[in-house]
């Protein structure tokens, strides 16, 4: 009698552990929902191990708790607000894992009609600024954005350094200009350029 008591408390165990582990445990599905980027940008970061995930049985797993902790931690009355203007779902979502994970408050918007909006509504201290937009074009959302903040950092992001739509936005003064593919480390080291003070994250 008591050789079956000890074989059903592990079992017993076992069972109780599972679910509670697989509870943390989310879908690649499930993970894009969670931080309501697209499904793709997931698989991105995965693999790049921007995200803390975990095989099993051949698919990703995402592990809650960490995306909790390091990622969605809570934001901090004053922190710098930052908006991103890119319809690149790929790079808006490594903006919005990066900026949280490093403590900006952020809004992305994929249009110039976004964020112009955006900029209406309230300050920002940082925008990054993509040149090809579906609506328009970077420079003319950079006059637009001139007139309504004179003062605010503008960082262009673009993969066409040559266009002359860059050159027009030269004509105004000098600008920082990112190329594409972005990388997370040229994020980083523009922010503490611009003197803004980074919160401790990997973003390798």
């Amino acid at each position: 009698m008591q050789n079956n008591q000890m074989d059903k408390r592990p079992g017993a165990r076992s069972s109780a552990a599972g679910p509670n582990l697989m509870h943390n445990l989310l879908t690649v599905k499930e993970t894009a929902e969670y931080l309501r980027i697209p499904l793709p940008t997931v698989y991105y970061l995965v693999q790049r191990g921007q995200l803390p995930a975990i095989q099993i049985g051949g698919r990703w797993r995402i592990k809650k708790d960490s995306l909790d902790r390091d990622i969605l931690r809570e934001q901090e009355q004053g922190q710098p607000t930052v908006l991103v203007i890119d319809d690149d779902t790929g790079v808006q979502g490594m903006f919005k894992l990066f900026l949280k994970k490093t403590g900006f408050s952020r809004m992305i918007v994929g249009s110039g009609k976004e964020g112009l909006a955006a900029l209406k509504k309230q300050k920002f201290d940082l925008l990054f600024l993509d040149l090809m937009l579906p609506d328009t074009t970077g420079d003319v959302i950079y006059g637009e954005v001139r007139e309504l903040a004179p003062d605010l950092p503008i960082v262009i992001v673009t993969g066409y350094p040559d266009s002359d739509m860059l050159d027009n936005i030269l004509k105004r003064g000098p600008v920082t200009v990112l190329k594409k593919p972005l990388k997370v480390e040229q994020v980083a080291q523009t922010l503490k350029f611009l003197g803004h003070k980074i919160v401790d994250a990997q973003v390798a």
